[in-house]
This record gives C-alpha cells, sequence and structure tokens, in this order.
C-alpha cells in the first residue's frame, strides 16, 4: 500500500516519526493539502467513521496528516472540505516517548502502522514499527484491540468494540 504523510510543518524533526519514514523511503511527503492523492484515505482524528477493513477494498493509499494534536482543529475546516474519503483510527494505546500510555494520541507511524494492521497489511506494518525501538512495544501492547478491529466487518462495529476496549481501560485504571 502507498503511504502519504502530510506535512503541516510543526513537528521537531529530530522526533518527528514521519519525516523517519520519509528518509527511509517508506512514505512519501507532501506539504500542500491539494497534493494528497485523491483515492486515498485520509487517517484524521476527526473523521466521521472509523477506520475498518472494507475500507481496503476501495483504495491502495493511505495519508496520515502529521500535525500537532493541540493544533487538528487549525485544519478542520480545510479537511473536512476535502474530497477524500475520511476516517478515524479506533481507540489504541501510543507507546512512542512522546505520549506512552495515552490513548489515542498516536505518532504518525504509530497511526500508520495501525491503519495498515486493521487492513490487514500486517508486514507493511511490522516494516513500518521496525524503524523505531518501541515499533514492537506498540504491537504488543494493542494486539488485542488490532486484531478485533482487523476483523469487524464495518465501521459500526469498530466502534463498538472501541467502546469495550474504552470500557475495560477504564475499569483497570480503577483498580
Amino acid at each position: 500500500m502507498q503511504l502519504y504523510a502530510y506535512d503541516a510543518g510543526q513537528c521537531d524533526p529530530k522526533k518527528c516519526t514521519a519525516k523517519k519514514l520519509t528518509r527511509a523511503g517508506l512514505i512519501t511527503s507532501v506539504n500542500v493539502l491539494r497534493k494528497i492523492p485523491y483515492n486515498t484515505i485520509l487517517v484524521i482524528p476527526i473523521a466521521d467513521k472509523a477506520l475498518s477493513p472494507p475500507d481496503s477494498k476501495s483504495t491502495n493509499s493511505i495519508t496520515v496528516f502529521d500535525c500537532s494534536w493541540k493544533q487538528i482543529s487549525d485544519f478542520e475546516d480545510a479537511l473536512m472540505r476535502m474530497k477524500r474519503k475520511k476516517r478515524a483510527l479506533p481507540y489504541l494505546i501510543a507507546v512512542n516517548p512522546v505520549n506512552y500510555g495515552k490513548p489515542f494520541i498516536l505518532s504518525s507511524a504509530e497511526a500508520f502502522a495501525a491503519a495498515l494492521f486493521i487492513l490487514g497489511e500486517h508486514k507493511q506494518s511490522q516494516s513500518i514499527l521496525g524503524k523505531f525501538k518501541w515499533g514492537n512495544e506498540f504491537l504488543r501492547l494493542n494486539e488485542e484491540m488490532l486484531l478485533a478491529y482487523s476483523k469487524a466487518k464495518d465501521s459500526s462495529e469498530v466502534v463498538k468494540m472501541q467502546k469495550r476496549f474504552m470500557d475495560i481501560g477504564k475499569k483497570a485504571k480503577k483498580t
């Protein structure tokens, strides 16, 4: 699967996982919104639908929006106007050094790996994470959820699973 990252220019270049993946030749960086491929799945946290396995039938590329989580709202209008298939990733736990243990706040590398895994591209998912010391930990920590999401029949089933995993996470925090 072809991988693209929209570079909003907000990352610390030394910590940016998308820049590292670009240097490794695993993804293509795009810095103009209109250059995001038309027939791509645009992975953004503000999408109305969750990514699910059937999405793989309609595309051969994934684009991750690489920007600060604190500033995603700055792009909301432009992103929602774009005529691209927009999908949000379901509940997963970050293991990157910046956001370790935080749900939903994934690095671009984690987002690519999760999307690839859900769409059935397990080897490519592992290849992306292989560039990072913490990569295998992401798959280990999120394995049960990723396997469940990758077997969902549609977006609504992913959302139901996500709610169940979030409830389990809340109970675990209370104990």
